[in-house]
């Protein structure tokens, strides 16, 4: 049960092509933005629509085939775990970003 700890999974769809890199020690990583929609109905009716941005990130393997198959637009259901990492911007300003770290994912048709 340790993976419930902390798990997401998320349904969504792709809103740039992923950007991979190469780092040293020749470990992969790559980055996307994933987003996912909640259309529901006010008391008046009318239909709201509820788009949240996520990051992902991919290392290793996941990130090569993430970096070869997925592309904008793309409609893609990911398995992961949520990190949040700190840093200082080119002005010193301390920033949290909040990702999730993609073990699997599949491409929706």
């Amino acid at each position: 049960m340790n993976n419930l700890r902390n798990s997401v999974r998320l349904i969504g769809h792709l809103g740039r092509d992923p950007e991979t890199k190469q780092l040293e020690g020749g470990n992969s990583l790559v980055r996307a933005s994933l987003a996912t929609k909640e259309v529901r109905k006010n008391k008046e009716g009318e239909r709201i629509e509820d788009t949240q941005w996520h990051q992902i990130i991919g290392w290793g393997k996941t990130a090569e085939l993430m970096g070869t198959l997925l592309k904008k637009g793309k409609q893609v259901a990911i398995n992961g775990k949520l990190v949040h990492r700190t840093y200082e911007d080119k002005n010193g300003v301390k920033k949290t970003i909040s990702e999730v770290v993609v073990s699997e994912f599949m491409l929706m048709a």
